[in-house]
């Protein structure tokens, strides 16, 4: 019987990628951002659902194909736009797709550059992140990226009155998750780390939250900490206190 969902993930194809030697793939310079880290997570949710021939079928070399096939169809179809955020679905039968949608500019700066700079005295760009109404039960569909995104409608229409204003006023807008433990899990679309005695600390692979390509990258290159002590509860949030928002598609930006 078919699987009721497929495994999702997203990232971004960008030109201005291939300058930045952190995301060169074993061919060299590559405008595909992260994309073996993408891979990597693919593999591991994939025996996280027990999908044996999924995890068969998923190698580098059909997944880069599959992207560059959906940036041709664009070009094809009579795209000029620089930039893509592409999403792409596996299937529990090892059916590989990509659909590619235009973004409406390229990186100009290295979109990890926010990670180390120190933190700004001039506000950053304005984003409203609500805190959830209720908490989240961490599952396999929380810690794993699929197409079955029940949990994340919940969150936003209980929340509704709280950001459609944001949104009827052309300002960004997240709902900050917490789980049962009382424990920050991240954001509907970003993982998260928040700016604790001088380090940015985000919230520990424990509490269900998923594990996102680029929350990898940052933790192993030391830019962000886990929480281990579990000191990441919605009694420790600020009004207005720095926080780092960071996913596959938009790289990292600051907001308070």
């Amino acid at each position: 019987m078919q699987s009721p969902y497929q495994l999702l993930t997203s990232t971004r194809y960008d030109p201005f990628l291939a300058t930045q030697g952190w995301n060169d793939d074993d061919r060299g310079p590559s405008p595909f951002f992260l994309l073996r880290s993408h891979l990597e997570r693919l593999i591991s949710a994939a025996e996280t659902h027990n999908w044996v021939y999924a995890v068969s079928v998923l190698k580098y070399g059909t997944l880069k194909g599959c992207c560059v096939d959906a940036i041709s169809e664009q070009r094809i179809r009579g795209s000029t736009s620089a930039a893509f955020r592409l999403r792409i679905t596996v299937s529990a039968e090892g059916i590989i797709a990509a659909t590619a949608t235009p973004l409406p500019a390229q990186f100009t700066v290295d979109p990890m550059h926010l990670s180390v700079a120190s933190p700004p005295i001039a506000p950053p760009p304005t984003l409203n992140i609500y805190l959830d109404r209720l908490p989240v039960k961490p599952s396999v569909f929380t810690r794993t990226k699929t197409s079955f995104r029940d949990v994340y409608d919940q969150v936003k229409v209980r929340n509704e009155d709280q950001w459609v204003s944001s949104a009827d006023e052309g300002i960004g807008w997240d709902v900050l998750m917490y789980n049962t433990d009382d424990q920050i899990m991240e954001a509907t679309i970003f993982n998260v780390a928040f700016y604790r005695d001088g380090k940015w600390t985000t919230p520990s692979a424990k509490t269900g939250c998923l594990p996102g390509v680029m929350r990898k990258w940052l933790l192993d290159s030391g830019r962000i900490q886990e929480d281990l002590e579990e000191l990441l509860t919605p009694d420790s949030l600020q009004d207005g206190e720095l926080v780092l928002l960071f996913n596959g598609v938009q790289g990292c930006s600051r907001h308070w």
